[in-house]
């Protein structure tokens, strides 16, 4: 795989295309899993969806198709041969933003835990409904076709700036490089300025489930702070509302 390449961005659709069809095109969808009958059963569920469908058995064949095939979205099973679902995660977010969603084993907490750290978007747990999970792909599809939780515009605070519309953040200038939901999370915080909001709260209206695990939205909080703070571990701009949630407090 090359290396040292500008975060992928995903661009909005163009036209007036079908709601599978981004820039005139069937969106693709990478599913990776070590388990032939998973792969098959999940496919033929996504192109019924309406999605153009590549497969991978494994953590190689997966990068490989990640950096040549360009899906719109990857369904990443956690526990492959060789090089797991976490490493894909890990080198596939050096240089793409590419959404993510990640298979866990019921209960694995830390492993969902892990995947949201290094970048995922989602994640579903085995054993899981192939018709559940063709919904939270179209989902995660959804957003990244350009339907932000706030209304298109400029969201700025002092070095900070949020194009909602181009989806887009920079800091000092300098592109932010956030995952589908970090950027959700974010202009949805900064278009609600100091208004406190629990993590059933966030789920709701930024995940859009009813229920799901909050660790979820704090692994985002966390990761969001990294990246606006210029102290994480003092964040002066996510602020944790002790016994409530979190709070959005502009520096301008």
């Amino acid at each position: 795989m090359a290396r040292n390449r500008p975060v992928l961005r995903y661009a909005r659709p163009t036209g007036a295309g079908g709601a599978r069809r981004w820039e005139g095109r069937l969106e693709t969808v990478l599913v990776v899993d070590d388990d032939l009958t998973v792969r098959d059963v999940v496919r033929r569920y996504l192109e019924r969806a309406g999605h153009r469908v590549l497969v991978a058995g494994d953590g190689e064949e997966a990068l490989r198709l990640i950096d040549s095939g360009r899906p719109d979205l990857v369904v990443l099973d956690i526990m492959l041969p060789g090089v797991d679902g976490v490493e894909v995660c890990r080198r596939t977010r050096r240089w793409s933003s590419v959404p993510i969603v990640m298979l866990t084993a019921l209960g694995e907490e830390s492993d969902r835990v892990l995947g949201l750290q290094l970048g995922a978007d989602d994640y579903v747990t085995k054993p899981f409904s192939p018709r559940e999970l063709a919904l939270r792909v179209e989902s995660v599809l959804r957003r990244t076709r350009g339907a932000a939780p706030v209304a298109a515009g400029d969201l700025v605070d002092g070095d900070l700036r949020v194009d909602t519309a181009a989806r887009v953040a920079t800091r000092g200038g300098e592109r932010l490089a956030l995952t589908l939901r970090e950027f959700d999370l974010l202009a949805f915080l900064m278009a609600n300025p100091g208004a406190a909001f629990s993590r059933a709260d966030l789920l709701d209206r930024v995940w859009g489930w009813s229920f799901g695990d909050r660790s979820t939205v704090t692994v985002h909080v966390r990761r969001l702070r990294e990246k606006i703070e210029d102290d994480p571990a003092r964040p002066v701009r996510i602020a944790t509302v002790w016994g409530v949630g979190y709070r959005y407090d502009p520096r301008s």
